[in-house]
């Protein structure tokens, strides 16, 4: 049977809970496969394994509770290997490469940052910032609307501010969360957002992270923050050497 992977710690990583299950219908119990100073959590893997909330939650939450008890490099949804011995396998043959990575990124926390703008709150910024607009929305006014042009005109000089705007508050959120952190890692653009930024912060320094997020959040009344988090620490384990014969992605704890 095929092994369902979610994550890679240190061998002396605390025991989980006793009884603890994963994905599945029924829910698989979750085990621990050991190599040398490593350890993979993992489960039997169901053969018609789907991204359904279930076991999306399920994912998380063996995660959550394996890095309670210390660092973890976190597996995506959906890691599977082979068998047991593939597993085992690919800790062997990565074991520096994973331990480093435990070193680095033990005692810290991963908190993912989105922001978008508010509509209203920020055309008026916009305007408020552009003696030209103002001019030209004054002159439309004062035509009684100004010609299809003027209007054609008008709009696109808004949408233009509002995505140089854009541009500018990512640059400021980044730059002024950064500080409180030990590493940064920018996420895919996706329609909506305009800040898509991962934040690696010890859990010491996790107070001082949210509070400045906050000091943000006040400061720029027409953004929309939303801060996620403490997560495992998906944007920050780094691909490690090729896998050897046999194994799949599922033995990648660059797989996040």
């Amino acid at each position: 049977m095929s092994t369902y992977v979610y994550g890679i710690t240190a061998r002396s990583h605390p025991a989980l809970p006793e009884g603890m299950t994963g994905v599945g219908e029924p829910p698989r119990p979750v085990r621990i496969l050991t190599a040398g100073e490593l350890a993979a959590v993992v489960s039997d893997a169901p053969e018609d394994l789907r991204p359904k909330r279930r076991d999306l939650l399920a994912h998380q939450n063996v995660l959550a509770e394996a890095g309670a008890g210390g660092c973890v490099l976190p597996m995506r949804f959906g890691s599977v290997s082979p068998d047991d011995d593939t597993v085992t396998s690919v800790l062997t043959e990565r074991a520096e490469h994973y331990l480093e990575r435990l070193r680095e990124l033990d005692g810290k926390v991963e908190y993912n940052v989105k922001a978008t703008h508010i509509e209203e709150a920020v055309l008026h910024r916009v305007m408020a910032e552009n003696a030209e607009l103002r001019a030209l929305a004054e002159a439309n006014r004062k035509a009684g609307g100004g010609t299809y042009d003027d209007r054609i005109r008008l709009g696109e000089m808004v949408a233009g501010a509002v995505k140089a705007k854009e541009a500018e508050d990512a640059a400021e959120v980044q730059r002024l969360l950064q500080p409180c952190a030990a590493a940064v890692s920018v996420g895919p653009e996706s329609t909506g957002w305009l800040l898509n930024v991962s934040f690696l912060v010890s859990r010491d320094s996790a107070e001082d992270f949210l509070a400045a997020a906050e000091q943000v959040r006040q400061s720029h009344a027409h953004l929309e923050l939303r801060v996620n988090g403490p997560l495992p620490p998906y944007s920050f384990v780094e691909p490690g050497p090729t896998a050897p014969a046999g194994a799949t992605a599922g033995a990648d704890a660059g797989a996040s």
